[in-house]
């Protein structure tokens, strides 16, 4: 029987902080590499690292098949240069997709061959005092923005000078404000916070010198802004992975922020049917607060996975966080929740003792259910699971 851990919030704090002061968008994420690598020894948990940086670290169970994994995504949105304008500043591409309209007032560094430079990302027509009504005409996009760099730059040559190019990565700084009601604002919480969830998770493991009855894989993935994610870090003989990261709020609908939301579906498709509802009966046997929800413009770790033909299970459990890839903000209580649901779920045993096999006969395949739905009293979940509310209070 699985049990609720302890959670060291003050370390998931603490991580969390740290990992959000390290610039990490995608494609320029080695430091934030070595970071989490560093804490993983810490923690005495072996890893491995692909050729790009993607990390694999494992906590061993008492079998090693059918095994699992959880994955985080450690790096970020961000920019490129795209030109060096005339006037001194600079044209830029986003990483990732997400909106001018958040980046507009960012501060930023320049990622040079020779060192950062920083500098501040502004609408094209700035200041009210030079522009009149014509700044709240301006279109929203990312031809209408330049950073504007904090060296003497007055012209394309004085850029040059500074050693910036055309392709050089630009991140945005991310600073966090924790308030005495526990809500947490940052930009980049998606996905830090959730890869501080997964090692806090671990520590809880860990030090407590909890027996896991199978094999879980830490994946930490470098790519999933991008799209390709958890594409190429997966063992072959993973039967399920459950992808950590950020559940968007909707004004209306859905509006959860402090504890876990479990997609159902996103736009790349259904998760998986009995990984999905193993994590819903986790939370009801052990009163962790939850919904669900379907993502419609949503994509993550999972999906790459799968689409670069892995066969495995997949599910996707989040924390709330309100004004996604924009001005973020979620609550230390989904964080906890997440992390107490994580621990219960490494605890668990497996969907199917057949999901060791890569191809077998249908013989301890698993069933959905098709007869007529039955009083609530008389259901009986599959890993005993019963009566209990859908959100504890």
């Amino acid at each position: 029987m699985e049990k609720k851990l302890s959670i060291d919030m003050h370390y998931l704090k603490r991580i969390m902080s740290d990992l959000l002061n390290i610039p990490s968008p995608t494609g320029y994420t080695d430091k934030v590499v070595h970071f989490t690598c560093n804490e993983l020894d810490k923690l005495g948990l072996s890893h491995e690292l692909t050729r790009r940086g993607a990390i694999r670290a494992d906590i061993k169970g008492a079998r090693s098949s059918p095994d699992r994994a959880v994955v985080a995504h450690l790096d970020t949105l961000g920019a490129m240069v795209t030109k060096l304008k005339p006037n001194g500043r600079l044209s830029l591409t986003s990483i990732g997709t997400w909106s001018s309209r958040f980046a507009e007032g960012a501060r930023v560094s320049i990622f040079t061959d020779f060192g950062a430079r920083r500098g501040t990302i502004l609408p094209l027509k700035a200041s009210g005092h030079a522009y009149d009504t014509e700044i709240d005409s301006q279109p929203v996009s990312w031809d209408n923005v330049e950073v504007r760099v904090d060296e003497d730059a007055l012209c394309r040559e004085d850029l040059e000078n500074l050693g910036i190019n055309v392709g050089d990565w630009v991140a945005v700084d991310s600073p966090l404000e924790i308030s005495p009601g526990g809500y947490v604002n940052a930009r980049h919480l998606d996905n830090k916070a959730g890869v501080a969830v997964l090692l806090a998770a671990a520590k809880a493991v860990v030090e407590t010198g909890t027996k896991l009855p199978i094999d879980c894989h830490l994946l930490f993935t470098i790519s999933e802004e991008v799209g390709s994610g958890a594409s190429a870090v997966l063992h072959g003989d993973v039967a399920e992975m459950v992808s950590i990261d950020n559940a968007p709020i909707i004004e209306g609908r859905n509006r959860f922020e402090k504890g876990v939301t479990l997609c159902i579906k996103d736009s790349s498709g259904p998760f998986d049917y009995h990984l999905t509802h193993l994590l819903i009966e986790l939370c009801q046997r052990h009163k962790i607060l939850h919904q669900r929800d379907v993502f419609r413009y949503y994509r993550c770790d999972a999906a790459s996975a799968i689409e670069a033909g892995n066969d495995l299970r997949t599910a996707l459990a989040c924390f709330g966080v309100d004004a996604s890839h924009g001005h973020e903000r979620t609550h230390l209580g989904s964080l906890e929740s997440l992390t107490h649901l994580l621990t219960v779920y490494m605890q668990s045993p497996p969907v199917t003792e057949r999901d060791r096999r890569y191809l077998g006969p249908i013989n301890g395949f698993t069933e959905q259910p098709l007869a007529s739905a039955q009083e609530p009293e008389a259901q009986s979940c599959r890993i005993g699971s019963q009566e209990t509310p859908e959100a504890a209070d």
